[in-house]
């Protein structure tokens, strides 16, 4: 089936049909309603190269994710998929594993089906793709490390006002000795969370005792083992504050296993706030970022960049606050006005 049959049986030109299967506005609405008509009758799906070919547009584009199996991931793709189908866009995902290979073959695919922009969603790896885009004029969405540079965005986290509210929350609850898990300090976003730690113990007369920090992973047995750090050394801490969800959920499982009750014994505070938070015993108190609107912004920079015909010289910057959620894992310290 071609272009040419459809026009045949629509009675309209090839043209036409072209342009109505490109969504162009030139098409009348009751020519394009006539074609998409015999389009769904003979079952005619567009050959999307072709396409990009013909138009120079390919109306695809890339999202790279650290792990689909993380679950603050698959809502980013969620969103972004949804706000791409509204927009008649299509969606090339793939996942790297936090590997340098896969994140090259990951480039590789994007480039072979022309895409027309690339968010980068992985938290770490991400300046050895950047040699490969920039020179194609590839514009691109990041996390936090966006260079200024056009058609490049960059989505700022600002982790300061989230960790700022989890630190007084446990000061009100009056927690002294906090301790924190940060993610792998290899990665800017770890390490930035760790910094916003420090600075919001110091705002609030506390020090950030180095022996209570302790670098995790980001994965359940990451928070496990970091945990079991923490319980063999001198200070035992009241209160723990985790680089992520994953690992505060790793936490309290070791917390089970040694028969630590939480909150009564240890109050316990994640961050991301994914979807299964909400419903673990007791459910995670933790900081946002909320993986809609981190979806959303990260097409529509896209779209923004595609649409701009002049790019903006420094590139785009946009900021996504995080936000403090009280749930049930945090709790007086120990001793401290328990009936």
């Amino acid at each position: 089936m071609n272009i040419r049959k459809i026009a045949k049986r629509a009675r309209v030109s090839t043209a036409t049909v072209s342009r109505t299967i490109n969504r162009h506005p030139s098409v009348q609405p009751r020519l394009a309603k006539r074609v998409w008509r015999i389009v769904e009758e003979l079952g005619y799906f567009p050959s999307t190269q072709a396409r990009a070919l013909v138009s120079g547009r390919s109306r695809i584009f890339g999202l790279i994710v650290s792990e689909i199996t993380n679950p603050f991931f698959p809502e980013i793709v969620h969103v972004f998929e949804e706000t791409a189908l509204q927009h008649n866009y299509e969606i090339l995902v793939s996942s790297t594993v936090h590997d340098p290979e896969r994140m090259k073959t990951s480039v590789r695919r994007m480039l072979e089906h022309r895409v027309e922009g690339v968010a980068v969603m992985t938290f770490g790896m991400e300046e050895s793709l950047l040699d490969d885009l920039k020179l194609r004029n590839v514009p691109l969405v990041f996390v936090d490390v966006g260079p200024a540079r056009p058609r490049v965005s960059n989505i700022r986290i600002d982790y300061l006002h989230g960790i700022r509210q989890a630190v007084q929350h446990l000061a009100a609850m009056r927690h002294e000795k906090i301790a924190f898990i940060t993610g792998p300090l290899g990665l800017k976003s770890a390490l930035a969370r760790k910094e916003v730690f420090v600075q919001s113990m110091s705002e609030i007369g506390m020090t950030a005792d180095p022996e209570l920090i302790i670098e995790g992973n980001h994965t359940l047995e990451g928070g496990e083992e970091a945990f079991a750090k923490l319980l063999s050394r001198r200070l035992r801490p009241t209160g723990i504050l985790c680089s992520n969800d994953m690992t505060a959920i790793g936490v309290m499982r070791k917390c089970y296993n040694e028969k630590i009750v939480v909150p009564r014994d240890l109050s316990v505070i994640g961050f991301d706030n994914i979807h299964l938070s909400q419903y673990i015993l007791p459910p995670l108190t933790t900081i946002e970022v909320s993986q809609t609107e981190l979806g959303r912004l990260a097409f529509q920079a896209l779209l923004h960049d595609v649409q701009r015909e002049t790019p903006n010289p420094k590139g785009t910057e946009y900021v996504l606050k995080t936000s403090f959620v009280l749930r049930d894992s945090t709790a007086i310290k120990p001793g401290k006005g328990r009936p």
